[in-house]
């Protein structure tokens, strides 16, 4: 597949694969169940898709507790069903990028057990002492759990997820070759889980008295990422990605201030990092001018309204016309898009029971991300196991979403009318409606109360239809040609 720097304004859609489709009938998504269903993602438009973890693992954080890099979890299938699925998305022109965890391994790791067993060099590959810092869990809780010879080792984020020591040199080796693994068998590139983690501050020091990061953002603890050296590992994976041909791309969940995120990306280090900002601003058109204005300032910029770790957009922002406006936004700025799966059909959050709740985070802090994670409408066929999560009564009404065909037709004109390396101009009007002009694209948002006033220029697109005297009605979106 020819390289045409395709990641600067591709669209990417996010697979969750417990969630997507279940060929075996288990209630668990598969492989093969994506393999069914590429041609789908094929024919919505997008350029290439992310695969969650899907790796050997004791599922304790779904994946992200991986105990073999180099392999397939018996869940979702073997390394033929992987290699069926990547020939079937190369035959449909979809590229595959699939995580990689490298801040923290699962305690079934077998260099982690042998530190568990006792055996020093392996206890040198994590961090263990014998009395632990005061550093929290981001999922709630301390960072540090006992073994049972009374030492403490670090985990960042669940008891089941220990953090690997990156100033060991045995670690760079390692993931290097954990990239190889994967490189060669065809994949296209990388997400990089956590990527502003790995580097601890040297010796472990305490967080100052008063300061007590709120659960769920590593980055309010600065001792335990965003350290000088992380940006070391990356122009060294850089290095192996642009020995291959294509060369593969790296994509960091950088989740640092928009400043400190573009550190991590140039041409000698990761390709993107992911934009979060509309992840946290309120439906509002100064806070999304703010927002969008600021990432701009460093690119190239990767646009995300959702993902597995966050409420979906129609609950988040209010109401699902919101989220289709969301949708329209994000295609229609410059840069790349990344589509969680079921935004398509634009799922609300689901209020799973408390009793089927899967999520390592509840149990220790309150916070739950399975509302998001409910398996997607025609997940399963009729007389299969029921879904691992609970779906609604219901659910299979939003395969008739008015968000799917919006999606793909704003995904087909996008190719002709934003790029990622155009520049645009912000503006606000009185009436709270945000204006985005591009040379092609001139995209207007009506974040207030009421419809406002369309620019001249022909309408393209719009994500509800407009009022009976031609105005864009409150909470939605709308493409038009850019006049000169």
């Amino acid at each position: 597949m020819a390289d045409r720097s395709w990641w600067r304004d591709g669209v990417v859609y996010q697979v969750y694969p417990r969630s997507f489709a279940d060929a075996s009938g288990d209630g668990v998504g598969d492989l093969p169940g994506l393999t069914a269903g590429l041609g789908r993602l094929a024919g919505l438009g997008v350029d290439a898709i992310w695969l969650t973890p899907f790796q050997p693992s004791p599922q304790a954080d779904h994946g992200y507790d991986v105990s073999d890099y180099t392999g397939v979890d018996p869940l979702f299938g073997d390394l033929a069903a992987f290699d069926a699925m990547l020939s079937e998305a190369h035959r449909l022109g979809l590229r595959v990028l699939i995580d990689i965890v490298p801040n923290h391994c699962s305690v079934e790791h077998p260099v982690f057990r042998a530190a568990l067993a006792g055996d020093p060099s392996a206890r040198a590959r994590f961090h263990f002492a014998a009395e632990p810092n005061n550093w929290p869990s981001v999922f709630g809780g301390p960072a540090w759990s006992r073994t049972p010879d009374g030492a403490h080792y670090l985990h960042l984020y669940a008891p089941e997820q220990p953090d690997w020591n990156w100033r060991e040199p045995r670690t760079a080796p390692y993931f290097d070759e954990v990239l190889r693994f994967w490189f060669d068998r065809g994949v296209d590139g990388l997400r990089v889980d956590v990527a502003h983690g790995l580097f601890k501050a040297p010796g472990l020091p305490p967080l100052p008295p008063g300061s007590t990061p709120e659960p769920g953002r590593l980055r309010g603890n600065p001792l335990a990422c965003d350290q000088p050296e992380v940006i070391d590992v990356y122009r060294r994976w850089r290095a192996i990605a642009d020995n291959y041909r294509p060369p593969r791309v790296l994509i960091g969940e950088v989740n640092l201030e928009p400043e400190r995120a573009a550190r991590y990306v140039g041409p000698d280090r990761l390709h993107q990092a992911f934009a979060f900002g509309f992840l946290t601003a309120a439906w509002d058109a100064e806070a999304w001018r703010a927002a969008g204005e600021r990432q701009l300032r460093h690119r190239p910029v990767t646009w995300v309204v959702e993902n597995h770790d966050v409420v979906r957009a129609p609950t988040r922002y209010g109401n699902p016309a919101r989220a289709r406006a969301a949708l329209l936004t994000i295609l229609g700025l410059p840069g790349a898009a990344y589509l969680y799966q079921g935004q398509e059909y634009g799922l609300p959050q689901v209020d799973v029971p408390p009793e089927a709740r899967q999520d390592p985070a509840w149990r220790r802090s309150g916070m739950c991300r399975d509302g998001c994670r409910v398996p997607l409408p025609g997940f399963a066929s009729p007389g299969g196991a029921p879904p691992w999560l609970p779906v609604p009564p219901g659910w299979e009404s939003h395969l008739r979403s008015p968000s799917l065909p919006l999606c793909r037709r704003a995904i087909e004109l996008r190719r002709r009318l934003v790029t990622g390396d155009d520049q645009v101009d912000w503006s606000i009007g009185r009436d709270a409606r945000l204006v985005v002009r591009g040379p092609l694209l001139t995209l207007v948002v009506a974040m207030g109360s009421g419809p406002v006033p369309l620019p001249p220029g022909e309408l393209l697109l719009a994500s509800d239809p407009l009022t009976g005297d031609g105005r864009l009605p409150a909470d939605a979106a709308a493409w038009l040609r850019s006049e000169p």
